[in-house]
């Protein structure tokens, strides 16, 4: 029987405290026994409204308010998704999980119910959705944008994906940007294309006597169909049946409920005991980098809510070692392949579990995620920043080009050859402003570090200033 202290409670109507700086996860992590019996608290989820309706879909109907715009953009794009049923059927299963806690989230700010539909522009509900940009989650914040609001991104965590902190993150900054304007749709441009771009459309605007309204401004072409996408949307959702299209049924009831982890876990053993698939686990808790749940990395896990009891009583019998992974501290030179061979695991699972590109080959004398000695790691974990292909920064650097930036010049002035720059970074044989480059120490010559600390940090201010807009839309 496991000591432990779960408290199983509805989702909070606010974001969790940010997430702190994690520490090295150590393997002494053992459910001790006995144990005295786990306490739940059980609360009222806040108080819904619209409960009449048993439909989610038909609770946002009601609560449709922005005003329409007169665009063929709109018929343009709701024709689109008309003709394409597949995607509009894997958007609408994707959103069951998610839509509940968002529609609630909306109505409780007295937000318009289409503000409720906007992830699906964004990343089509797709929670491991990341952008050229940079942008990830469901609301695809960048970085920058991201921490603004609270989202902390480390090497264990990324709470740009955490569902309800990004959400939150999300629902304020668009009520500050229609502070700022005071208008929605505005407000939506804003969204996308920046707070600062629309404010200088605007007083561009004011200097030649026009109007500063959204159909006055001249806006780049992503943000010009942003904000009709939206409206294609609600009129689907509207009236689905005139488009040749059904939309499942979401109930109206809540999906998840968050649980707060005891002590450190593997995601693997979290499904387990919630005895729910992986896939499933990392849709509620998309945000996890790392095979390793930290207690002060994650303040609660989400599950669905016929799951919590499940998760607590077999936490609560379970003696299993929870966290099957420990830290090794790697020398500098050290190839992968002899580590995997060390701690026996799979190469390609050492790389997914630290986050290493496919073409490292080397260790910089970082710390490693390895299994530990009693026992063989669960190495079923691809976190959802893999999927997507993100690389993070430990086997050398990310290098953000600029203007003015060729091939030949990056490969010369960090000492690596042009091979090596277009195997290690694909579609990169047209260079464009803000693209980002992973540069590894190659057998031509070791990567100065003075050198890269001083690009990596110029390139960040570029990358920042280069951001005109807030996140990349992925609604194809």
């Amino acid at each position: 029987m496991a000591q432990a202290d779960i408290a199983a409670t509805p989702v909070p109507t606010q974001a969790p405290a940010p997430i702190r700086e994690a520490m090295i996860v150590a393997p002494e992590y053992v459910l001790q026994s006995p144990a005295p019996e786990v306490a739940v608290e059980e609360e009222a989820y806040p108080e819904m409204t619209a409960l009449a309706e048993d439909d989610v879909w038909q609770r946002i109907r009601n609560g449709f308010s922005m005003n329409d715009l007169n665009s063929p953009l709109i018929k343009r794009h709701a024709k689109w998704y008309a003709s394409h049923p597949d995607y509009v059927l894997r958007m609408s299963e994707r959103a069951s999980r998610y839509l509940f806690y968002i529609t609630e989230e909306v109505e409780r700010r007295g937000m318009p119910a289409e503000i409720a539909l906007l992830p699906i522009i964004e990343s089509a509900f797709n929670p491991g959705a990341n952008s050229v940009a940079s942008a990830s989650g469901i609301w695809q914040f960048i970085p920058s944008t991201g921490k603004h609001f609270g989202m902390e991104q480390n090497w264990w965590y990324d709470g740009r994906r955490d569902i309800i902190g990004a959400t939150n993150g999300a629902l304020d900054y668009l009520q500050k940007l229609h502070d700022q304007f005071g208008d929605w749709h505005l407000a939506l441009a804003a969204y996308n294309w920046g707070e600062n771009a629309v404010a200088r459309a605007q007083a561009s605007n004011r200097r030649r006597g026009k109007p500063t309204g959204y159909a006055h401004l001249k806006m780049p072409r992503e943000t010009q169909n942003y904000v009709p996408k939206l409206l294609a949307i609600k009129s689907i959702v509207n009236d689905p049946a005139q488009y040749g299209l059904t939309l499942q049924v979401i109930p109206n009831h809540p999906y998840f409920a968050a649980v707060t982890p005891p002590q450190p876990m593997d995601v693997k053993i979290a499904a387990e005991l919630a005895e729910i698939p992986m896939e499933e686990f990392l849709s509620l808790n998309p945000g996890h980098n790392r095979p390793v749940i930290l207690q002060n990395q994650a303040e609660v896990l989400l599950l669905p809510v016929d799951k919590v009891e499940v998760f607590r009583a077999n936490l609560e019998k379970s003696d299993q070692r929870l966290v099957t992974w420990r830290a090794y501290e790697s020398k500098k030179g050290e190839t992968f392949a002899v580590i995997a061979k060390r701690f026996d695991i799979n190469l390609e699972k050492l790389r997914s579990a630290n986050g290493l590109s496919r073409y490292a080959m080397q260790s910089n004398g970082q710390t490693l995620l390895v299994p530990s000695a009693e026992d063989e790691a669960s190495e079923e974990f691809s976190p959802f920043n893999m999927h997507a292909g993100a690389v993070q920064e430990m086997a050398g650097f990310v290098y953000v080009v600029r203007k003015g930036d060729t091939i030949s010049g990056i490969a010369k002035k960090f000492r690596v050859s042009q091979r090596s720059l277009f195997a290690m970074n694909k579609n990169s044989h047209r260079l464009r402003i803000g693209q980002r480059f992973t540069i590894l120490p190659g057998s031509s010559g070791k990567l100065n570090a003075q050198r890269a600390s001083k690009q990596r940090n110029s390139g960040r201010k570029v990358k920042h200033a280069l951001a005109k807009r807030d996140r990349e839309i992925y609604s194809r």
